[in-house]
């Protein structure tokens, strides 16, 4: 590990766990490039679940709700 490295890490320990939790992410998303797995996060893998269970249920959007996500989000 190079010294900047090893010194950023110890200063993380006394970060806030919201920023020590962003790192770790970061640091999963640079991991999956080199290993080309991604590893989820608790709280990916959390709503992963729910849509899973929502698809189950058969819980979907309509397609009124899809027009409007759309409507809203893909202004020109």
């Amino acid at each position: 590990m190079s010294p900047g490295t090893k010194t950023l890490l110890e200063r993380v320990q006394s970060w806030p766990e919201e920023d020590q939790e962003e790192l770790a992410e970061v640091a999963r998303e640079i991991e999956s490039r080199r290993s080309g797995v991604y590893q989820l996060s608790d709280e990916e893998r959390i709503a992963v679940r729910a849509g899973m269970d929502a698809a189950r249920r058969g819980d979907f959007a309509s397609d009124e709700e899809i027009d409007e996500l759309y409507r809203l989000h893909l202004r020109a």
